[in-house]
């Protein structure tokens, strides 16, 4: 079961972090601009830093992907595979329409629901 995770939606629509630490539920909105994926890294990295998260195999991270922006996706999906490789937290996918506002019930029954999977090879960009 996922208990603290730390959720990314960065599809180019509505971009936010979410991160739920001891029952507690944090977020952040993320501005886009043209620099947003040379600085995601370190805005996810301080949001960690900031709620004092201890990231290790105990821990999810869940990405949103897509529908949306090739470059945003890709860019979420690289920063949580290299959280994996560096702290061995546990990855999960799911599609923006399984998740219709980023709020804590909701995410929380996309986790119940197991619609999430652990296979992120086929993300969905928009053409």
């Amino acid at each position: 079961m996922i208990k603290d995770f730390l959720i990314i939606n960065i599809t180019g629509n509505k971009d936010s972090i979410g991160l739920r630490l001891n029952n507690k539920f944090f977020t952040k909105e993320i501005q886009r601009n043209t620099k947003n994926s040379e600085t995601l890294v370190n805005k996810i990295l301080v949001f960690l830093n900031n709620n004092k998260a201890v990231v290790d195999v105990n821990f999810s991270i869940i990405i949103n992907l897509g529908p949306g922006s090739f470059s945003a996706i890709r860019t979420a999906l690289s920063i949580a595979k290299g959280i994996r490789l560096s702290k061995g937290a546990n990855i999960y996918g799911y599609k923006d329409t399984q998740l219709l506002e980023f709020k804590l019930k909701n995410i929380e029954i996309l986790i119940k629901g197991i619609l999430i999977e652990n296979k992120l090879i086929k993300p969905i960009y928009l053409s």
